[in-house]
């Protein structure tokens, strides 16, 4: 599965429980053999794109995969769809321009079991930070697939998981509990723009000179006053 990536992108000062990997690990809770692949990317406007695949051999345990439902405050704004491939029979779920409390809402989709994982993105000063972890010791190790990508909105300086540009991929071993960790180096948007503060400098310093020159003006000729 393809995994989105942005280029480099903005987020607000907001901490936020990215609750997809709840609703992977919840699910894999019902089921033996699973693939899942989780894929996020923050859009430039502080909403968040993705797509989650969860899927078993032959569509266990009834032929269609684990059960996945949308909870009422999604509904119109989260797609369910079939997914087939390799033998692998379940539900892919594509969304966009969901916020970071409305993806926080998705751990409702995969039922109470998702304690088992946990992964929170906040920003710290210049820097998103992204920390948790999957526990899978519950799950079998045969014919698994588990994988979360989330692409970020800078360089990628510190991270626990594969990164290829602004993207970082981790790769979980079943029956293990495996760390996610990153830092990322974004710009802070809600910090003055360096550009429009040079803009405005320029302005401030083209009215400061003209004013100079104007007194320089008129002292150098001073009104003539009539007798």
């Amino acid at each position: 599965m393809p995994f989105p990536r942005t280029p480099a992108r903005h987020r607000t000062k907001a901490r936020s429980k990215a609750a997809v990997l709840l609703v992977v690990l919840a699910l894999l809770a019902l089921t033996g053999c699973t693939r899942v692949q989780v894929a996020m990317a923050v859009q430039p406007d502080d909403t968040v794109d993705g797509e989650i695949v969860v899927a078993t051999p032959d569509g266990a345990p009834g032929g269609s995969g684990p059960e996945i439902t949308v909870p009422p405050e999604l509904e119109g704004k989260v797609d369910v769809g079939s997914y087939d491939r390799d033998g692998f029979v379940g539900s892919r779920v594509s969304f966009s321009g969901l916020t970071f409390a409305e993806v926080a809402q998705l751990n409702a989709m995969g039922g109470p079991a998702g304690s088992r994982a946990r992964l929170e993105m906040r920003r710290v000063g210049e820097r998103i930070v992204v920390q948790g972890r999957a526990d899978l010791t519950t799950m079998p190790v045969d014919r698994s697939d588990v994988r979360l990508a989330l692409s970020f909105p800078g360089e990628v300086v510190e991270t626990d998981g594969e990164a290829e540009g602004g993207t970082v991929t981790w790769t979980f071993a079943p029956g293990e509990v495996s760390p996610l960790n990153a830092s990322v180096l974004a710009t802070d948007p809600n910090a003055p723009s360096v550009v429009g503060w040079s803009l405005l400098l320029a302005a401030l310093v083209a009215v400061a000179g003209g004013a100079a020159v104007l007194l320089a003006r008129r002292d150098r000729n001073p009104p003539v006053h009539s007798s």
